[in-house]
């Protein structure tokens, strides 16, 4: 399997997981997005949490010039650490919700 189709894989599959944890208030739909094409992978929440609208990104990442770009990330976690143990490599990633002035001091790369 080449590094295209192997990151692609390991996003498919970690927003998959993510997708199968429902939010304990509201009426929230879950959708992932998977744009291969475009390699862009999104989890999004919509609903209603009583009198609150609920939509965003809860995950969003996308795959730029071989490297990993971690665009949004509203888990507890964060899934940066989760992409390496599943085999990104460090240099392939980008917390691309820093700014370039602060990625430089994570373990993660720069852009």
């Amino acid at each position: 399997m080449d590094t295209l189709s192997k990151y692609r894989k390991i996003i498919r599959e970690l927003i998959k997981e993510y997708g199968k944890y429902v939010p304990s208030r509201g009426e929230i739909e879950i959708e992932t997005i998977f744009d291969e094409s475009n390699d862009h992978y999104e989890l999004m929440y919509s609903g209603w949490n009583g009198v609150y609208r609920i939509h965003g990104s809860v995950l969003h990442i996308d795959i730029r010039k071989d490297k990993v770009w971690i665009q949004q990330d509203g888990t507890e976690e964060g899934v940066a650490e989760e992409l390496v143990k599943a085999g990104i490599p460090r240099e392939h990633i980008v917390l691309a919700f820093k700014s370039p002035e602060v990625r430089q001091y994570t373990d993660f790369a720069v852009s």
